[in-house]
């Protein structure tokens, strides 16, 4: 199955808050967080233990690999994230919820002292989320709850490796440390499609290099299959919110707006089965994604993950894959404002 939320940025910081909806978010936030650090293991320390698992100890020493390469080859920040280990002891480590408004795919924004506004809200809680989705259903709004594999700190502290990342394969774990790295080296608040896209771009060059140094021909070959599946689905997802901005302009009533919807989110499955058994060849990693439900809230956090990510790339390439001096014309366009930031992004035609 593939996930699109694997990551959130956790937001722990207690200061300036208000409010005891606020105190009480901000305080499962922060136990949530304080128990995983509390937790942590030595990477190296469970390689060398003679008692470590022969299958632990294995994806540590790649996991070890990764981060070295990931200094050596992306230069991503040489510090203590992802240097020692967590066995969370459950499939996701947080929850995330997304919510929208029933005829709007522009997704509520939750603010945060550091980390800036936000357009999901992390929960190291079940619980505490699905009362949350309750609320927000209450309050006549979309909402999409999804398990997250890992979260950043963005370097606020020694974030670890966590059991939930190991369900990847090594492209997949690669991608994840890559990933969270990136985060750590740029991130613009208030703009998390921006940051989101730059992040995806590292990890997918940075992914593709780790497989070629390591001669990985067959899993290379695996891991750009998925890539194109990926673009595949985005672009279906794409064109139902084209559709359905359509429907939501329109002057019709909200009766006809609500069947117009369910008919637009009708097409859209019936758009992928047909890709699925065709094009993609019975390949069923999606089909989790589409069996369950489908509404504002899920199609705008998958924009929110999935846009911009090419123009990213395009900047790469334009830095002739030098992992500095594009990292250093992302902060310049980062330091725009919001307004300009996408259209100047689009528009380079260098990297300075």
């Amino acid at each position: 199955m593939h996930a699109f939320f694997r990551s959130v940025a956790a937001m722990i910081v207690v200061s300036g808050v208000a409010g005891c909806t606020s105190i009480s978010y901000y305080a499962q936030s922060l136990k949530g967080h304080v128990e995983i650090m509390v937790a942590r293991q030595d990477v190296g320390e469970l390689i060398d233990d003679p008692s470590t698992p022969g299958t632990l100890r294995a994806r540590m020493a790649s996991a070890s690999a990764i981060r070295q390469f990931a200094i050596d080859e992306l230069a991503l920040p040489d510090n203590n994230s992802y240097r020692s280990y967590v066995d969370v002891g459950r499939d996701a480590v947080t929850w995330a919820i997304f919510a929208a408004p029933e005829f709007s795919l522009t997704p509520r924004t939750w603010c945060f002292p550091v980390f800036g506004c936000v357009p999901y809200r992390g929960y190291f809680s079940k619980r505490s989320v699905v009362e949350t989705a309750v609320e927000l259903q209450r309050q006549g709004l979309d909402v999409y709850v999804t398990g997250v594999t890992a979260y950043s700190t963005l370097g606020w502290s020694s974030d670890p490796l966590l059991s939930t990342m190991l369900s990847q394969d090594e492209a997949g774990l690669a991608g994840l440390v890559f990933h969270e790295l990136a985060h750590q080296r740029v991130y613009v608040q208030d703009d998390s499609a921006f940051n989101e896209a730059f992040a995806a771009a590292v990890e997918t060059t940075g992914v593709r290099k780790w497989l070629r140094a390591n001669g990985d021909t067959a899993g290379l070959r695996r891991y750009e299959a998925d890539r194109r599946r990926r673009a595949q689905f985005l672009a279906l997802v794409s064109q139902t919110r084209d559709e359905l901005r359509h429907v939501y302009d329109d002057s019709s009533t909200s009766d006809q707006k609500r069947a117009a919807k369910t008919a637009a989110i009708e097409r859209l499955r019936m758009r992928y089965r047909q890709m699925r058994d065709s094009r993609w060849r019975g390949y069923r990693g999606y089909d989790v994604w589409f069996d369950s439900p489908i509404n504002n809230a899920k199609l705008a956090a998958t924009s929110v993950y999935g846009d911009r990510v090419a123009t990213f790339l395009r900047l790469f390439d334009l830095c002739s894959g030098d992992y500095p001096r594009f990292f250093a014309s992302v902060r310049r366009i980062g330091a725009l404002d919001k307004s300009d930031r996408a259209e100047a992004l689009k528009a380079a035609d260098s990297c300075d």
